[in-house]
């Protein structure tokens, strides 16, 4: 029996259902599709550091393999199209894949499965919970997060998964191609490396620092090494596993003790569980102006500004200074994507998929259900029960930056221009849902 296991969002060999089931096949073949970002809202391909880091994680498990006497096929194109021709030519008799929010992901099970005549299995994801799990806590996901944790938070226990690395049958004959290695370094303020190795390197100095003790004071930060996990861009790519993480934290708190700050780490991971199943279950509607409920609001899209925001050139210094961290280094702290999104929506009055689409092209943490549903949310279109959240740039960078120094690092003081007013209604501008 031959096997295809199709890598998607689960770059990793441990804590790795699905890669376990395809490898019972007495061959298997192992494939990564790479990701296109199609012409949406103003943009186009991925931004240098987010194509790095997934590409050194794809040469990273492609190392990891090669031990176990596999190897990575990495291929371009639509898996509508490449996996069918893969079935045909190779004589495979089952299609293994883990599941993955986001309409896309969904829609290409479900067209494999109409034009295969073989199983295309869907396994676990990369999340704390399986989708039985939610479905039986709620049967109705809830409109916002806070009844999804109260209702789901208790039922967490993670046992801390294998490290153990899976027995895997040999590939079959296939002419593999040599992954190239990209010269893009990562930028010195940021110097994470993709790969599972990497990520659960970040994630025992985090904990072993004892850095994760004042989480809930420092996760505002805009520096990313000052405060944050920065565990996002390998869980986004499935090199370490949300479950790895959780049942680390909850290692450390038994030999240290649990705080405030160490329940908040695992508080986050079930705010990405809550708009992981959100995108499961809103589907195209994420993509919406209005969000799953169709909410009319008035926006524009005046383009200039659009562009100035996008390049770091308003009349805002802490939004020029985010910009210009997350074109170059592909990240950008939790509090400056909420800064950053609220300008783009409630100061320049501009529609927020298009400013969720510049931030899917550049972030190396990029994951469809946290992208697009912080956005809703900020935008009032999605999981805020309030209706939106509108910052005032002025108190945050009192806040958050009172002395200019994160301003001056990324050159945030640009001459003002004027800036372009347009009454919203004179625009109505909506980008074509993908």
């Amino acid at each position: 029996m031959r096997a295809i296991f199709w890598f998607r969002s689960d770059l990793r060999l441990h804590d790795h259902p699905g890669l376990v089931a395809a490898a019972e096949a007495d061959e298997l073949l192992l494939i990564f599709l790479w990701p296109r970002q199609r012409p949406w809202c103003n943009t186009q391909g991925l931004g240098e550091q987010r194509e790095r880091f997934i590409t050194e994680s794809l040469l990273a498990l492609h190392e990891d393999l090669q031990p176990l006497g596999q190897k990575l096929l990495v291929l371009q194109g639509s898996p509508e199209l490449v996996i069918p021709d893969l079935v045909r030519d190779y004589s495979i008799d089952a299609v293994h894949a883990s599941q993955c929010a986001g309409s896309y992901e969904t829609r290409a099970l479900r067209v494999l499965r109409e034009r295969l005549d073989v199983p295309v299995l869907e396994h676990a994801g990369n999340t704390l919970f399986d989708a039985a799990d939610v479905a039986a806590l709620c049967p109705e996901l809830p409109e916002s997060f806070s009844p999804f944790r109260r209702k789901v938070e208790k039922h967490l226990h993670p046992a801390s998964p294998s490290r153990d690395l899976p027995q895997l049958p040999p590939p079959p004959a296939v002419s593999f191609h040599q992954i190239p290695r990209t010269p893009i370094k990562p930028p010195l303020g940021l110097p994470l490396r993709g790969g599972s190795s990497a990520g659960q390197r970040r994630l025992g100095q985090f904990l072993e620092s004892g850095a994760v003790r004042q989480y809930k004071d420092t996760r505002n930060c805009l520096d990313p090494l000052e405060g944050s996990s920065t565990l996002s861009p390998w869980l986004s790519l499935g090199s370490i596993s949300a479950r790895e993480v959780a049942a680390a934290v909850r290692e450390h708190e038994a030999k240290q003790g649990a705080n405030e700050s160490t329940y908040w780490l695992v508080f986050e991971l079930l705010w990405r569980e809550y708009f992981f199943y959100r995108a499961l279950r809103d589907g195209v509607a994420l993509f919406r102006h209005g969000g799953r409920a169709g909410a009319v609001s008035r926006c524009t899209f005046e383009p200039r500004n659009f562009a100035r925001w996008c390049a770091g050139d308003t009349n805002f210094p802490l939004i020029n200074a985010l910009m210009h961290q997350l074109v170059s280094t592909g990240w950008m702290s939790n509090r400056g994507r909420q800064i950053a999104a609220s300008c783009l929506v409630h100061d320049l009055g501009i529609d927020w998929r298009y400013g969720a689409a510049f931030f899917e092209k550049h972030l190396i943490d990029y994951d469809v259900g946290s992208n697009y549903g912080n956005w809703q949310y900020i935008a009032g279109v999605g999981a805020d029960p309030r209706g939106g959240r509108a910052f005032n740039i002025e108190k945050q960078t009192a806040q958050y930056d009172p002395d200019g120094v994160f301003t001056a690092k990324w050159d945030g003081n640009r001459p003002k221009q004027p800036m372009y007013v347009t009454d919203a209604a004179d625009w109505p501008i909506t980008p074509t849902t993908p």
